[in-house]
């Protein structure tokens, strides 16, 4: 018995999805869960933008952000969770938390970001019921 860890069959064990992508934003990995989560084989996503995932009306703000923590080396979604809605490949919308990592190289530099995500889609749904209950029960309060 060896005590080396795989790290690789580590994250395609795991049962959030994880993305690696490279310094253009080009996903280098797809982990199982990535597949189940948004649709896209690996094959399907390895080389790919993450436009594939990132609604357009998003890809403005999020690329910014992109080539930002590319170019500081700094992303306060190391340790906060960011929810963003994402792209299925099927087209549906999805709600997702993730947090990030950043990869350096010997300069460095930030060579590789890689998301830790998760679907958050049922719990938006809820919260967004929940919200709409409280709305109408306030209605309810002011016009009694």
């Amino acid at each position: 018995m060896t005590n080396q860890l795989d790290y690789k069959e580590i994250i395609f064990a795991i049962g959030d999805a994880v993305v690696v992508s490279d310094s253009e934003g080009l996903i280098r990995l797809w982990n199982p869960s990535a597949e189940k989560m948004f649709g896209f084989s690996s094959n399907e996503a390895i080389g790919q933008s993450l436009d594939i995932i990132t609604p357009k009306r998003h890809q403005n703000r999020h690329w910014e952000g992109y080539k930002r923590t590319m170019s500081t080396g700094v992303t306060k979604y190391g340790d906060s969770v960011l929810r963003v809605p994402a792209n299925r490949k099927d087209g549906r919308s999805l709600s997702i938390a993730f947090t990030v990592s950043l990869i350096f190289d010997q300069l460095r530099n930030v060579s590789l970001i890689v998301a830790v995500i998760r679907d958050e889609s049922e719990q938006f749904e809820k919260d967004r019921e929940f919200k709409r209950r409280i709305l109408e029960l306030e209605l309810l309060i002011k016009v009694s």
